[in-house]
Formats: structure tokens, sequence, C-alpha cells
């Protein structure tokens, strides 16, 4: 009886203003009808826009009843926020599917020791090109912007070698960056 190969947690990550979601989404339609491929949308407690953040939103309160039932694979907090990912991450994992989720930085460590077979891709871009990024969304005032730019993320654990994806161009380049990217780990 043959084996199913375990499946790869891919762990998106990159400052905000980089263009996460929308190379997430690029690749979400690029690989549709490939059943090696699944796109994990997170849960946050904050109010879902649907133009500019693919998750799902909950209210703190039922965040935590969900987290106490055990119905998320990895919860993590920031910038006061709570988020996770569904526990259906574990069975997308089992039947050997690369996984794709966006999470932050400083939860990557807690990622790799639940999920060993883990790569991480690590989205950049110019910092005015985020600038311009950040406004348009119009969470955030200048001064919030300035100092979200200012702020330096979490580093990535020491022995992880990101695949690095430069988001400056067009999207059409950054998702075929993006979608290459994740067909190589598929291969692998």
């Amino acid at each position: 009886m043959n084996e199913r190969p375990p499946g790869v947690l891919v762990l998106v990550v990159g400052p905000s203003g980089v263009g996460k979601d929308t190379l997430i989404g690029g690749a979400r339609q690029a690989l549709d009808g490939d059943k090696r491929f699944s796109f994990v949308r997170r849960l946050v407690t904050r109010p879902a826009d649907i133009d500019l953040e693919d998750h799902v939103s909950l209210e703190t309160e039922e965040f935590v009843r969900a987290a106490q039932a055990g119905r998320f694979a990895l919860t993590w907090q920031a910038h006061g926020l709570d988020y996770a990912l569904p526990i259906g991450v574990d069975t997308d994992l089992a039947l050997g599917r690369v996984v794709v989720a966006n999470i932050s930085r400083h939860a990557v460590p807690q990622a790799i020791a639940k999920y060993p077979l883990c790569r991480v891709i690590q989205i950049s871009a110019e910092i005015s090109l985020r600038a311009e990024r950040l406004a348009r969304r119009g969470r955030e005032n200048r001064d919030q912007i300035v100092a979200r730019l200012a702020r330096e993320g979490a580093a990535l654990p020491a022995d992880v070698a990101p695949i690095v994806i430069d988001n400056s161009s067009s999207v059409g380049i950054g998702v075929t960056a993006f979608v290459m990217a994740l067909r190589r780990i598929a291969e692998d």
C-alpha cells in the first residue's frame, strides 16, 4: 500500500504593504483546480474588508470559544488582534497538499515546531511602494503608516532560509514568481 507523502505548510510572511494577500489571491486563481494546493483563510478578530485582506472575521469572544474547542491549527497575536489558521490545515496536510497561509513572522517558530515540514516565502517590496499601498488601504493615518514602516518586524529563525520574492513590480510578475515558487515546493 502506497503511503501518501506528507503535505507542506507554506508560511507566507512579509511586512504590511508588500502584497501578500494579492499574491496569494493571484496564485489561488492560477492554481485553481490543482488539487495539490490548498489556500487557507486566516481567522482574525478584525472586521473583514474583502478588497484589502482575505480573512474570516470573528468577534473576540467567538475566537476564544473556538480556540478552547480546538478548532484552530495555529494561533498568534499581532498588533492587538488575535489570528488563527483553521483546523482544516491538519486535514489538508494529511492529504499531502501544499497548504499556503499568510502568517505573522513572529509566529514562524511556533508553526515550524508544530509542522516540521514548513517552507517560508518572504515577500518584500520597495518602502515607497509599501507606503503607497498602506495609504490606499485607508486603515491608518499618515503618522501611523510612517510608524508601521519604521517598525522592524520579527526576524525569522536563523535556521530558516526563506524563498524571497520582491513584489515591487507588476502584480502579474509578482504572482508568476509566487506560483513558480509554490510549484517548486510541490515538486520537491
